[in-house]
């Protein structure tokens, strides 16, 4: 723990003074308290601009990191995206680790002279121009059905990593510039998890966000939907007011009886989310989350907001370690392969490696046969299997009572109240040979266990086929 930091000891310990936290702010007040936390924290912390709002505001990412400002071979990035609806604030208030407090500068600005939620429900809530960035993002659903319904396999159309369609970038097309430096950020990071701060309900809301069908609303699950349906859980039941059954109804949805979770299309069908673009665009999961009924809180009304959605933010943020990761390298170089596809049975969407050859994949407690392909090499698949650990490891700051920490082997109350670390996971290195033609076919891992080098965040073993993954969930 660095002087004058309170991160490391996050429950008790602040890096500014409190009084400084739960206040209303205009962007240069929230600004000014990034840059008093990264003062505070210099060597874990690094404030960046993604690009500006259509009025030139710029849009502040905090970044906290061990090396901030550089990506680690095998450690995963997580964002938190707050305030895409200007006039939607607690996200803004509640984002204090990660990483995008404000999407939409100008909307927020405009939100924030009108002051209360009820002194006008859609002021602020598009940009500048009036575009709603909800459904501003590529709608890259429509690219993949259509591609389905024509039957075009993987071979011809991909299940991941959709490129954006030229039309989008003709001048007629209304996308916004916040979207676009939202966009870029997504390609240049190898998110692995990500959500989406809103307000004006409770609720959490997982892809698809819109409709195969053209119906207003209808069940339209992803292919990993017991991966998205976990997530969404985790944190509805961690949120203090989401598990509250004694409170009112937000507005007209009774969205308590679904769990306080739900099916995007399910709701209402929205094409262009930034969702569905992250999950097919990219290999980041990502949720939204609908952190309380008001959209614009008083500032006597944050502490509160803060108890109830404190620790659901941190236990959705450890579900990046839930599932398998490893590193794709050349048997010969030992140097790891971007862009390598990493395929699971049964589960028809991939991810890729990032530009190291590290690569992780959310998934479920199972056991699946996973594959790594790659242009130039054969393909190479390993039995993996995550488990839910009954008595992980802890890893706890250092002023909580161990006892305090709930057995995460009991079911969904495991989500519940505590914080129990995902146990390590034992790392997947794959090696790939080179192809001197087209492989044959799949080509299992070569026998023999290769010792890892000493030392070296990343250097790990490669693992003969079938050795079980270990992978901690809650």
């Amino acid at each position: 723990q660095k002087t004058g930091c309170g991160v490391c000891g996050w429950r008790k310990s602040y890096p500014v003074a409190i009084s400084e936290i739960f206040i209303q702010r205009n962007l240069i007040l929230s600004w000014q308290l990034m840059k008093n936390v990264s003062e505070a924290c210099p060597d874990i912390t690094r404030i960046y601009s993604i690009g500006k709002s259509y009025r030139g505001l710029n849009m502040y990412v905090m970044e906290i990191s061990d090396n901030p400002g550089q990506h680690e071979v095998g450690e995963p990035e997580f964002r938190y995206v707050a305030n895409m609806h200007g006039n939607e604030v607690l996200g803004r208030e509640l984002t204090r680790i990660h990483l995008l407090p404000s999407m939409n500068p100008d909307g927020y600005e405009m939100a924030y002279k009108q002051g209360s939620e009820m002194a006008g429900w859609d002021t602020g809530r598009d940009t500048y121009k009036g575009i709603e960035l909800n459904d501003n993002f590529p709608d890259l659903n429509k690219e993949l059905w259509d591609a389905e319904d024509s039957r075009l396999g993987p071979h011809k159309f991909p299940n991941h990593y959709i490129p954006i369609p030229e039309s989008y970038t003709s001048p007629n097309v209304k996308i916004a510039p916040e979207t676009w430096a939202v966009i870029s950020w997504m390609q240049r990071y190898p998110f692995v998890l990500s959500a989406n701060l809103h307000g004006g309900e409770l609720v959490v809301v997982y892809p698809f966000c819109k409709t195969r069908t053209r119906k207003y609303k209808e069940l339209t699950p992803t292919p990993d939907d017991a991966v998205f349906r976990w997530l969404a859980t985790v944190y509805a039941t961690s949120n203090l007011a989401m598990v509250d059954n004694e409170r009112r109804v937000c507005h007209y949805d009774d969205l308590m009886k679904e769990g306080n979770i739900i099916n995007g299309a399910n709701w209402y069908s929205v094409p262009g989310t930034m969702s569905d673009f992250s999950y097919l665009h990219t290999n980041c999961f990502e949720v939204t989350i609908e952190l309380s009924c008001d959209k614009f809180p008083h500032a006597v009304e944050l502490p509160q907001e803060w108890e109830n959605n404190k620790e659901a933010l941190l236990l959705y943020m450890e579900q990046i370690h839930r599932g398998i990761k490893g590193i794709v390298r050349d048997t010969d170089t030992e140097q790891g392969i971007a862009d390598a596809i990493i395929s699971v049975d049964s589960i028809n969407h991939d991810i890729r490696t990032a530009s190291d050859g590290d690569y992780w994949r959310l998934l479920n407690p199972g056991e699946y046969e996973v594959t790594a392909t790659a242009e130039g090499y054969h393909p190479v698949t390993q039995t993996c299997t995550p488990l839910m650990r009954t008595t992980p490891p802890l890893r706890l700051p250092p002023d909580q009572d161990p006892q305090a920490a709930r057995d995460p082997g009991q079911g969904w109350e495991g989500a519940q109240g505590s914080r129990a670390a995902p146990a390590p996971a034992e790392p997947a290195p794959t090696a790939l040979k080179h192809s001197a033609g087209p492989a044959t076919g799949p080509l299992r891992a070569r026998e023999g266990h290769q010792a890892a080098p000493q030392g070296g965040r990343g250097s790990w073993a490669l693992l003969p086929p079938g050795v079980p993954l270990v992978w901690g969930g809650l």
